[in-house]
């Protein structure tokens, strides 16, 4: 059985990968691009091990524990960094990859959130990384994951190997949901309202925050209709202060979706917010599809700023104030 077949809802891009596994022509370099929590980091860890343990159950659990020197995973946020530090990269993680693999066939070097690690407006270590993908070494490879892959350099994009992952059907995001033992009663909203991506899903469906997330983004809507400029500063402070910030912007984006949806005739049953169909409504006549998609899309520049480092407060203030511009 192949580590890879855990790997769900993604046969493209598993059936690509078992080809070139199985015919010896592994690329030197991948970059898994697709949403979060879809499976690139399962996958990129599957493909790792189906090369360096062969099968063999203990060296399965030594890949698994971290513990094998030939699968070495960087996450800076597992530390507590924003970035790889380029002096790290360069005399820490690089050098590792001039080696010939300590104990398998092979070595895997697996960045996670690659896009955060190396960002183009930071581009000493991306440059570094770069000059290693420009000489590879027989049987070293790289696999970086990335939901954002414009924001890595063009030259790190264009020495990989692309293999692409999509959203998760509803039926995967199900059993994810009950195997990680979430209430039935969020199961349903907290599907709908992630985009397909699992670990938005988890999140959603946790202690019941799929409903207060609800009533956020509506007051966060009435507030954008209503509110003068003091009240939305005020509600930038407060939501610039929350420690699920970036979900709840990802819901507030779901709802401007629903609305655009609504707004073109959608029954309200096929709505992330279909709990919530009859005030939807009420709100999608009051609003067109051109202006509620336009909300998604200034949402969308927001958590990218965000994502990139930008001042919360004023990313914030900015989008809040552009959300009430669009009438």
């Amino acid at each position: 059985m192949s580590a890879l077949d855990a790997v769900r809802a993604q046969n493209a891009a598993v059936d690509a990968l078992n080809r070139a596994r199985e015919r010896g022509r592994l690329a030197s370099a991948y970059l898994f691009d697709g949403p979060s929590g879809v499976g690139k980091e399962l996958a990129a860890l599957a493909l790792a091990t189906d090369i360096v343990a062969s099968g063999d159950p203990h060296v399965v659990e030594r890949i698994e524990l971290g513990a094998h020197p030939d699968v070495r995973v960087f996450r800076p946020r597992d530390e507590g960094k924003r970035n790889i530090q380029v002096e790290v990269l360069r005399s820490e993680i690089l050098p590792l990859a001039q080696f010939a693999p300590f104990e398998a066939t092979a070595t895997f070097f697996i960045f996670p959130e690659a896009d955060v690690s190396f960002p183009v407006f930071q581009p000493e270590a991306a440059n570094a990384l770069l000059k290693t993908l420009e000489e590879p070494r027989p049987n070293v490879h790289f696999i970086l994951t990335s939901e954002r892959p414009d924001s890595l350099l063009s030259t790190i994009r264009s020495r990989c190997q692309r293999v692409r992952f999509g959203r998760l059907p509803q039926a995967v995001l199900r059993d994810i949901l009950r195997a990680e033992g979430a209430s039935e009663g969020c199961i349903a909203p907290a599907i709908a309202l992630s985009g397909g991506r699992a670990d938005v899903a988890l999140a959603l469906a946790s202690d019941g925050a799929v409903g207060a997330l609800s009533e956020l983004v509506f007051s966060i809507d009435r507030a954008i209709c209503g509110a003068g400029p003091g009240a939305l500063v005020e509600l930038a402070e407060q939501l610039a202060r929350r420690d699920d910030l970036e979900l709840a912007l990802l819901t507030l984006q779901s709802f401007y979706r629903d609305l655009a949806a609504s707004s073109l005739g959608l029954p309200a049953q096929w709505l992330g917010f279909s709990d919530r169909g009859e005030a939807l409504l009420d709100r999608a006549s009051s609003v067109s599809a051109s202006s509620a998609a336009a909300r998604v899309s200034l949402i969308h520049q927001c958590v990218r700023s965000m994502q990139k480092n930008a001042n919360k407060q004023v990313t914030l203030d900015s989008l809040l104030f552009g959300l009430r511009d669009l009438r």
